[in-house]
């Protein structure tokens, strides 16, 4: 093959050129592996060789040892361990020859091979020269080898692999040396110090020993400080990203450092004209904010003197430094940026944000005394920043010194709803947004809902660029004003039915994109969800109109000619069904009318749903619902349904697809009680191949343990089919523990995998009882026992696992009331357990009723008095 034409072709424009150079390199990979290496390498080195021409012998030889995959990865790593040492010695020899290459394109490329390369040799103690060769190349070698190996060592510092990280420790020096020795301010070439710094930043968390020696960090701080204050914008990005960095790992080390330099450089930073400078300024002060925020989080659950981290307070002391500049910055928005375009007043109001978490009320002063400057003013640019700065501060100042400050402010920043600009009646929609997030009690219903209500809905109907921000502030308000649960009427009835109405002309407009008509059949939802009973009427006329549209989409699956076309229609169904949903869970019993269009329309969205589509998720969704409501009388349906729930439990290829199946199997059972029996055997069959696959995670299992409970309690003494089966397996689950110095969630889920077991249980139980099989249970009642005991030992409890461990403690007294297991009942440990749940006032009162219920239990179990001064 010609190796030029054929690099070259992998840059092609054309799709079929490139794919056919790309199969090619592939194929030669494949027949001589080491023979392709060297070819590669060899035309990276080749200093005739075009430019392009070695960049694509860099990426192709540098992808012969990477991928994104982990199993793939791992398989090109062992191919590199196992070739000849005098192969991998060339290779490593001529990639480092390259990096000083005086084409730009092949230092590049050669950098990338040798981080490719250090990744799988570093950690094997192999290469042991690297780290040392590429420091001598900063301090002797051309400009172009410079700036290659500082690149190189950043590449290798950027790596997010484990174990390259950990190896990098032992060469923290070396590391070190070079980049700092390449960003001083003595360094004349401008690249090469560019290289320097962000190398540095890279690195900064490997070299945490040379950053806690003081006389290193202060040289390292010097060099910082110094490129922030270099001719070549881009070296100033590098230092103050190095600075953030720095903050983020080294804040207990700053103090010195901020009140020397960094609150001026900084503030200075945030002034530059160079707007990607200032952005990085401005970010600084946001890293500060996070870690002052959660280090007095950390400091309020400190048990003991010992475990308070160092907390100085910068952000309160620079207040009245950072937030007038914050502010002004917040007048530099771009009219022509895009949504999700980060820019300086962007930057600058989330900075703002966090600001006021930090100091809580200290922002108010400056932010108030520049909205009532702006607020009125005639540039748009100042009333959007005035607006936006108001609703940035709402989490941060205690409710009760905010709220009056709101409730005055109200009238005036709902009127702006009303402005001529676009873009500040959309960060008006977007502050009353968050002041009906965080603030909604300083809201009067009387005075400020209905105008606030009607701007919203005005807002949402005339620009889809505020739909988002409208659409939060409605359901924000939907869920503040719901009352009581069960209340007859609530502040929202009174608008309750022009705002159903309202959302559904919203859904309908022509105009309206995808995104829109998701927002508001989402506040439509919340509305919902959030009726009280005199607006039930409105809910179910709703309902005829919901089905209707989603019969609607029945026809149009036949429309679809593109993958966009999908979407729209997906998401559609989606969120159609997700109102349904919200209409069943909040008509109950009521909606049985409607219930054979419903289930009609459901079978056939099912039945024409493609592979990998989302609607079946929220399908499956409103037809629990729909089993919740109709208890029994929904096994009419069962035998048109039970395929799709079938090949939903069955298609492990889609996790959360069976995921929900799982769970509507458990409220399917619940609901039909006896009359699911026909459907066991199949679910049962599902269930336990589930537990068994490796295609599934874990945190399957809690969910198909405590389904066979509900099956279980569902069909009562005919349980005993699987009871052999089934108690085998929870015994297995039993013996499932965390480590000590395990991760969160190994906890999380060993807590959650016996919280399955005990209601697994807990049904069982009960379904034995109730069958007069409670015999059946003997076998099983001293692995029970055994679990409840280890349960009491682990001080990783939760409120769920302690109330089904109080039942099932119940449960076998009663199951056995003649005191055939007295003994367990007598045990220190168990008197202890109840005792200490009972006592746990962290716990729901339902958890400390069953409690007490068992301790009872416990009395008649041992004989009356005995062992009740214990508990």
């Amino acid at each position: 093959m010609d190796v030029n034409s054929v690099l070259l072709n992998t840059f092609s424009p054309d799709a079929t050129t490139r794919n056919a150079a790309e199969q090619q390199l592939t194929q030669a990979a494949e027949s001589n592996f080491s023979g392709y290496l060297v070819t590669l390498v060899q035309e990276l080195a080749n200093e005739a060789a075009q430019g392009p021409v070695r960049a694509a012998a860099g990426i192709a030889l540098k992808n012969a040892f990477t991928a994104r995959e982990y199993a793939r990865l791992h398989d090109l790593q062992e191919k590199w361990i196992q070739q000849e040492a005098d192969t991998k010695k060339r290779i490593k020899d001529s990639t480092l020859q390259a990096l000083a290459s005086s084409t730009a394109q092949a230092g590049q490329a050669a950098a990338q091979v040798v981080a490719a390369i250090a990744a799988i040799e570093l950690p094997r103690d192999q290469w042991p020269e690297l780290m040392s060769s590429l420091v001598r190349n900063v301090g002797e070698g051309t400009d172009h080898l410079k700036q290659a190996s500082l690149t190189t060592i950043g590449f290798i510092c950027e790596s997010q692999d484990a174990e390259l990280r950990g190896s990098l420790i032992q060469h923290s020096n070396a590391i070190l040396t070079a980049v700092v020795q390449g960003a001083r301010k003595e360094e004349t070439n401008p690249e090469v110090r560019l290289a320097a710094i962000y190398a540095l930043g890279d690195s900064l968390e490997f070299v945490d020993s040379n950053f806690k020696n003081e006389g290193e960090r202060n040289y390292i701080m010097q060099v910082i400080c110094e490129a922030t204050q270099a001719p070549d914008s881009r070296i100033q990005q590098g230092a103050f990203g190095c600075l953030n960095r720095i903050m983020s790992l080294y804040y207990d080390l700053m103090r010195f450092y901020m009140e020397k330099a960094l609150f001026g450089l900084t503030i200075m930073g945030m002034k530059s004209e160079e707007e990607d400078v200032a952005k990085l300024a401005v970010e600084f002060w946001s890293t500060v904010c996070e870690e002052e925020i959660a280090i007095e989080d950390d400091n309020a659950q400190a048990d003991r003197p010992e475990q308070m981290r160092h907390f100085y307070q910068f952000c309160a002391v620079a207040t009245n430094e950072v937030v007038p500049v914050l502010l002004q910055l917040l007048t530099k928005q771009d009219e022509d940026a895009s949504d999700d375009e980060y820019n300086i007043s962007r930057a600058a109001y989330q900075c703002l944000q966090l600001y006021s978490q930090a100091v809580a009320g200290a922002v108010i002063t400056p932010v108030l005394t520049f909205v009532e400057a702006n607020l009125r003013s005639e540039d748009w640019h100042n009333r959007d920043a005035a607006v936006s700065a108001f609703g940035a501060i709402m989490e941060g100042p205690d409710e009760k010194t905010i709220e009056p400050i709101v409730k005055q402010a109200l009238p005036v920043i709902i009127s702006m709803m009303d402005d001529s600009v676009i873009h500040v009646k959309d960060s008006t929609a977007y502050a009353l947004g968050r002041i009906t997030e965080a603030c909604s009690e300083a809201i009067d219903p009387a005075t400020h809902l209905p105008k606030l209500i009607a701007s919203l809905f005005e807002g949402l109907a005339s620009s889809p660029k505020m739909a988002g921000s409208c659409c939060w502030a409605l359901m924000n308000l939907a869920e503040r004003f719901s009352g009581e649960i069960g209340c007859q009427v609530n502040p929202l009835t009174p608008h309750f039915n022009e705002s159903i109405s309202r959302l559904l002309q919203v859904t309908e407009r022509g105009d309206a994109d995808n995104q829109l008509r998701t927002a508001a059949y989402e506040v439509l939802n919340t509305f919902v969800q959030n009726a009280a009973n005199d607006s039930l009427s409105a809910v179910g006329s709703l309902s005829d109109v919901v089905i209707k549209r989603l019969e609607d989409t029945l026809p149009l699956q036949a429309q679809v000619v593109s993958v966009e076309d999908k979407i729209i229609l997906q998401e559609m169904q989606t969120s159609l069904c997700t109102v349904l949903l919200a209409i069943i869970q909040r008509l109950e019993k009521e909606i049985e009318p409607q219930a054979n269009r419903i289930m009609t329309v459901m079978l056939q969205i099912l039945a024409s749903a493609g592979p990998k589509s989302i609607v079946p998720d929220a399908v499956f969704a409103t037809v629990s619902g729909l089993a919740n409501a109709l208890e029994e009388a929904f096994s009419s349906y069962m035998e048109a349904f039970s395929p799709y729930l079938y090949n939903a439990l069955g298609n492990q290829e889609e996790p959360a697809l069976c995921s929900m199946a799982i769970g509507l199997v458990s409220d399917i059972t619940r609901s039909l009680g006896p009359l699911c029996q026909p459907y066991c055997d199949t679910f049962m069959n599902y269930l336990l191949n589930n537990l068994r696959s490796t295609a599934l995670a874990n945190q399957f299992k809690p969910a198909i343990i405590q389904c066979f409970g509900d099956i279980a309690g569902a069909i009562g003494g005919a349980f005993e089919t699987y009871l052999s089966v089934v108690a085998q397996v929870l015994q297995q689950a039993a013996g499932v523990q965390a480590n000590p110095d395990g991760s969160y969630e190994m906890f999380d889920y060993v807590i959650s995998l016996r919280e399955g077991i005990m209601d697994a249980w807990g049904g069982i139980i009960g379904a034995m009882k109730s069958g007069g099989k409670t015999g059946l249970l003997q076998p099983y009642v001293d692995s029970i026992f055994t679990l409840l005991n280890t349960i009491s030992l682990d001080q990783n409890r939760s409120d769920a696992l302690m109330r089904s461990s109080m039942g099932v403690i119940g449960d076998l007294a009663e199951a056995f009331p003649n005191g055939e297991f007295s003994s367990f009942y007598r045990a220190e440990w168990l008197t202890v357990m109840i005792r200490d749940t009972r006592q746990n006032r962290e716990f729901q009162t339902r958890t400390i009723d069953t409690a007490r219920w068992a301790r009872e239990q416990v009395k008649r179990q041992i004989g009356g008095t005995q062992g009740i001064q214990q508990t």
